[in-house]
């Protein structure tokens, strides 16, 4: 095992890119290479885009909730990096990036199931980005620990192939938010399966009865999907701080997922994830949940935490995104691959802070990462051979573990989150009867399917599966997933 460590914990939130969150932060501190003095690579307040004539610059003191979904489709990436005019041709190349088109996508987005409804008054709302007063749990882990300023996203598109690459460090050939009938006759009913496994299959092989742990803060989390995970076997938010807290925790690798919100109308209001049209308040207090429990546990001295995004959520980043090396694990124009992309382009940065008391404080990494590094930590901590091309060659960050022992002056609390600094916006009301293929909410379907297959007589799984298919509208999956959701809520006793 690497660096003493024997538990590590990811906690991946929703759709905020690196600049939008720690942009305005203003951190220095100690290179983690060169152990110089150095700064972060975020915002000098003089980028802009422009759309329709009219300039439009970053701007401190976000608001806390967007109006509605920014883009962030493959198609959408595409016009953010590259321009209002750019376009992918099936399997690329990448057209140049500039990162010149993220107004123009906020005010017209080609997915149309994103980034409709804001006034042309409001299309400057892309560009604006947090100040570090406004994020205080945030910046105070990034300060206490390593903030890295070149973590990429996977792909440069939405949430489901990037939440894979965490998972598998590839996404299986999925290039786009997948469709309810692409999810849900994926793997015959069992779930998605990765070409060469999941890190929690190689987990699994590694150490039978305790190689992973899975909590959630809704009953229907995204790992949900994934061949070989149960949702009856994930826990709760209030289980992983009461199992953490004990003696005995024996399962190395923990992914936490936030809750979700309203995902049944897709507004994603009331949870703690930080997606976009919902308060950010409530994922800094998960953050400060989830990092008080370890750090107040017995299991402290030898853990990593992870704390990133998913990916950008169409907000405003500087930097452009490198090349990448494809996982190599499926063919271009395979089953899933929508746009024939080759997976040879990462996306738009994203936060991320690694979190141990074997690293030094206020360290600053310029290093290139995605979220394969996550496979690649596991796979250095407990020994464990890589899944592809990708996270073979990936970054590793327990390079950022050099202290012998553990640090004594670890913060034993983080700030409480600030109040919101601007009203809330008004946010897009639900649409019952729009089509059921909308953002993630087939995900979220997919999950709830494999719940009432869990849960059912065997004899019911077709026609389970026959009624999914079924559904059509945002409204209807609504109430198929209410109704899962009673039964496993009756299942777990909850």
């Amino acid at each position: 095992m690497a660096a003493n460590i024997t538990n590590v914990f990811v906690l991946m939130l929703e759709n905020r890119s690196f600049d939008h969150m720690l942009g305005f932060s203003g951190i220095t501190g100690t290179d983690a290479e060169t152990s110089q003095r150095t700064i972060l690579n975020g915002l000098t307040g003089g980028e802009s885009n422009s759309f329709d004539g009219q300039p439009y610059p970053v701007v401190p003191s976000a608001d806390d909730t967007m109006p509605i979904d920014p883009g962030h489709e493959f198609p959408d990436v595409v016009k953010q990096l590259c321009g209002e005019n750019a376009a992918y041709p099936l399997g690329g190349p990448y057209p140049p990036i500039d990162n010149s088109g993220f107004v123009a996508d906020y005010a017209v987005s080609p997915s149309a199931s994103q980034g409709e409804g804001d006034a042309p008054g409001n299309f400057g709302e892309i560009m604006k980005c947090f100040s570090p007063e406004q994020l205080p749990v945030l910046n105070a882990l990034a300060k206490a620990f390593a903030v890295c300023d070149n973590w990429h996203a996977s792909i440069p598109g939405p949430t489901w192939p990037n939440r894979l690459f965490a998972c598998g460090a590839s996404s299986a050939g999925l290039d786009h938010s997948p469709t309810t009938g692409e999810m849900a006759t994926w793997e015959t009913l069992d779930g998605l399966e990765f070409p060469h496994g999941s890190i929690f299959d190689a987990l699994h092989r590694k150490s039978p009865d305790d190689g992973w742990r899975v909590y959630a803060g809704d009953h229907f989390p995204m790992a949900g999907a994934l061949k070989g995970i149960e949702i009856l076997e994930i826990g709760s938010l209030n289980d992983f701080t009461r199992d953490i807290a004990s003696s005995v925790y024996p399962w190395l690798y923990t992914w936490i997922e936030p809750n979700y919100g309203d995902t049944l109308h897709n507004t994603y209001r009331g949870g703690n994830s930080q997606h976009p049209m919902d308060d950010v308040t409530p994922g800094e207090a998960l953050i400060k949940t989830v990092y008080e429990a370890i750090r107040n546990s017995p299991h402290w001295n030898t853990s990593l935490l992870i704390v990133t995004w998913d990916e950008h959520g169409g907000f405003y980043d500087h930097v452009a995104p490198p090349e990448a090396l494809p996982p190599g694990d499926t063919p271009v124009g395979s089953k899933f691959n929508q746009y024939h992309f080759p997976f040879d382009r990462y996306g738009v940065r994203v936060p991320a802070v690694i979190v141990s008391p074997l690293i030094p404080a206020n360290l600053i990494d310029h290093r290139l990462y995605d979220h394969s590094s996550i496979p690649k930590a596991l796979e250095t901590v407990f020994g464990l051979p890589p899944l592809t091309e990708r996270d073979k060659a990936a970054n590793n960050p327990t390079a950022l573990l050099t202290l012998p022992t553990a640090r004594a002056d670890a913060p034993k609390t983080l700030p409480n989150p600030s109040a919101p600094a601007m009203p809330k916006v008004a946010l897009a009301a639900p649409q019952p009867e729009a089509n059921v293929d909308n953002g993630n909410l087939p995900a979220f379907l997919h999950v709830a399917m494999r719940a009432d297959i869990e849960t059912s007589p065997a004899e019911a799984k077709h026609a389970i599966l026959s009624r999914v298919q079924s559904i059509q509208t945002q409204g209807q999956a609504a109430a198929y997933i209410q109704e899962v959701q009673a039964k496993v809520q009756a299942a777990k006793g909850s």
